[in-house]
């Protein structure tokens, strides 16, 4: 190094093209794919590594006359081949965008005070709402995280205690570092890209889910909860335990059949457990599709209320298992404070997928949960729910694309986010989709007026 000197003193300052800049992508050298002491151009945005005499940051400089470059770990901004580091506020807003920092104050506020910022491009954006890649086929992913992305206690937890050694997992801190970009209101695009919270979920799944393969959004929640869950537990509890998880009472019957002694034939009984089980969803079982056409020779698409679907936790309906001849019966015994749905619409065998089409009739405020939690645990629960997201599918199964509809918590409008494309909608339509997923939100109590 050859000292520092000012911006101004710098005759390669107007150099710099923010248009060019994405730090969204794994920080690996694009010649030699090493990861370790990488800088990215500000000229032209390519990772390249070192900056001795013989390193390709050095034979970039003078091969392309590119000649200021930023550490993408120490953040420090040097020109070569001159060597000196460029010290300048106006190189703060690229710093920002390697690595977003929010204070806790600014998180606390975020839902109180709707902030809309100005990318390169000069359209408007609301902070929070940004589209996202998709890679090949990582549609199903997108969705799911933006649905994730709009619950507060899950937001706030990933913008302040997913960085440094506050991140227990690779997994922790590529999710922390999307969402800090999600919410980056100095951002230089309307987008950003998944790539490096993907790359470590394809490790971590052990390849279960991949990029170039559109998989299950009820798959990925799952891991992916499961996953924070097992990285985050102390004691048997966790943050993601603290915001999802619930429990039902399971209740199996299986019938028995006892021979007795010499000739006095058998003698049947009932075995009867009890069981408490944790979920971090709930999936709800749509009725079959029809397989007659009405008189004009058409299919008419069923709809059923949520309501109905529900009742599947009432503790009175009697669900029997094929398999093992048992009979189940559930109960809400808890309810978590936020509630996600999983509506089954995919049957899978071993010859083909098909999607059931059924409507589920569904509110967006006002969700009553009282009938299948027992009384004595309603009057002491919360038990009235408001939608902040629903995933749906439209077209034919792994063929189709899924996209989100969103509650944006500041300014309480809806938006339909599918990739890229960030639209404004309506709640009136949001209850007529194809849902797969539906999220929602305990209300909170009412304060005592004075």
């Amino acid at each position: 190094s050859r000292g520092q000197r000012a911006g101004v003193d710098c005759p390669y300052m107007d150099t710099v093209n923010r248009s060019m800049l994405d730090f969204d992508f794994e920080k690996v050298c694009s010649m030699s794919l090493e990861n370790l002491n990488v800088y990215a151009c500000l000229v032209c945005g390519k990772y390249l590594q070192g900056r001795g005499r013989k390193s390709h940051v050095y034979f970039h400089s003078l091969d392309q006359s590119h000649h200021v470059f930023i550490n993408l770990d120490t953040e420090k901004v040097y020109c070569v081949p001159d060597g000196y580091e460029i010290v300048d506020s106006t190189l703060d807003d690229i710093k920002h965008a390697i690595n977003p920092q929010l204070t806790p104050a600014q998180v606390a506020s975020l839902n109180d005070n709707p902030t809309r910022f100005r990318v390169l491009n000069g359209t408007m954006h609301y902070q929070g709402l940004m589209g996202m890649n998709n890679l090949h086929a990582t549609d199903y992913a997108n969705a799911v995280l933006q649905s994730l992305f709009v619950i507060t206690p899950f937001r706030n937890f990933c913008l302040l205690y997913t960085r440094g050694p506050k991140a227990k997992s690779a997994l922790i801190k590529r999710l922390g570092e999307l969402v800090r970009k999600v919410y980056n209101s100095r951002a230089f695009r309307s987008h950003v890209s998944p790539h490096e919270f993907l790359q470590e979920v394809v490790n971590r799944s052990n390849k279960q889910f991949k990029i170039l393969e559109q998989g299950d959004p009820v798959e990925f929640i799952a891991f992916l909860l499961n996953t924070l869950h097992g990285d985050l537990e102390e004691k048997g509890d966790s943050e993601i335990s603290r915001i999802f998880r619930g429990m039902i009472q399971m209740i199996t019957e299986k019938d028995q059949v006892e021979k007795l002694s010499g000739d006095r034939g058998a003698r049947k009984s009932i075995k009867r457990k009890r069981k408490l089980v944790p979920y971090f969803f709930l999936s709800l079982d749509l009725p079959s599709r029809p397989l007659f056409k009405d008189s004009m020779d058409r299919k008419l698409i069923p709809q059923v209320p949520l309501h109905t679907l529900l009742s599947k936790f009432d503790g009175v309906q009697e669900h029997h298992m094929v398999k093992t001849g048992e009979r189940r019966v559930y109960r809400i015994e808890k309810l978590p404070q936020y509630l996600i749905l999983h509506i089954k619409r995919f049957t899978r065998n071993n010859f083909f997928e098909e999607k059931n089409p059924t409507i589920v009739q569904f509110p967006a405020t006002n969700l009553e949960l009282k009938d299948f939690v027992p009384h004595s645990v309603a009057s002491q629960q919360i038990t009235k729910y408001d939608l902040v997201a629903a995933v749906t599918h439209e077209g034919e199964p792994r063929a189709g694309s899924y996209q989100v509809n969103i509650k944006h918590p500041p300014t309480s409008k809806w938006f339909q986010i599918q990739d890229l494309n960030v639209k404004d909608t309506l709640p009136q339509l949001v209850t007529l989709t194809e849902a797969h997923i539906l999220v929602y939100e305990a209300q909170q109590p009412r304060q005592p007026e004075n």
